[in-house]
């Protein structure tokens, strides 16, 4: 079932056929994947990495202490671009709610300094973020069962991990539009800095580009 106001899952699967990958979730992808190898290799030059703890000890201080709950014990083998594209696939969220996700994730780093997103802990980051954006900004939208099954956890660690996320956002959930612009600017920015070289495909099945952020109803994002 979907949650509140939504459909039945039976009667709302999602078509996989001629779908392409919007190119939000391709910016967002390459911006993730530099920012995690970075804070992977700065784990491996301290040294002192313990991965079943979930942070790091030694000069840095504990690092990514704060993100214990979202660590797993090993790095999941799936792509953080081919994971975005399964809960994009899958759920049929808007796009929106990628941006709103990293939103989350970025609020969470500036909150929490010496928090590190690295490999054990971004894949479910990810599904807790989109899923709470999902919610804020989608009209249907799928339960946290159905995100659990799509994002490769149970139902109840997603539902501990977006109480989690939610604390530690101290509940600060709205992004407004002006907010969510800039937001896309800066991944577009990011995008240009790491030098991306392929051309970027586009969804033929929505106008909303990473860039025409016009696109976006000023009532998607509060």
């Amino acid at each position: 079932m979907l949650a509140a106001g939504g459909q039945d899952s039976a009667t709302r699967q999602p078509d996989l056929s001629d779908q392409y990958t919007p190119t939000v979730l391709v910016a967002l992808a390459l911006v993730l994947e530099h920012l995690v190898s970075k804070n992977d290799r700065l784990i491996d030059n301290i040294g002192v990495a313990a991965p079943n703890n979930g942070h790091v000890v030694g000069e840095a201080g504990q690092l990514g202490k704060n993100l214990k709950v979202f660590h797993g014990v090993r790095a999941p083998s799936i792509s953080i671009p081919k994971y975005l594209e399964r809960i994009y696939k899958y759920t049929k969220c808007s796009p929106s709610c990628f941006v709103v996700g990293y939103v989350y994730i970025d609020r969470l780093v500036h909150r929490y300094p010496e928090l590190l997103v690295v490999s054990l802990n971004v894949h479910r980051l990810l599904v807790t973020s989109v899923m709470v954006a999902s919610k804020m900004l989608d009209d249907e939208h799928y339960n946290n069962e159905f995100y659990a099954r799509v994002g490769g956890v149970s139902n109840a660690e997603l539902n501990r991990l977006e109480v989690e996320l939610l604390f530690m956002l101290d509940f600060g959930i709205t992004v407004s539009s002006s907010v969510f612009e800039t937001y896309c600017f800066h991944l577009e920015k990011e995008m240009k800095r790491i030098n991306i070289e392929k051309p970027l495909p586009l969804s033929p099945t929505s106008n909303l580009l990473l860039f025409d952020v016009d696109e976006i109803a000023a009532d998607d994002v509060t």
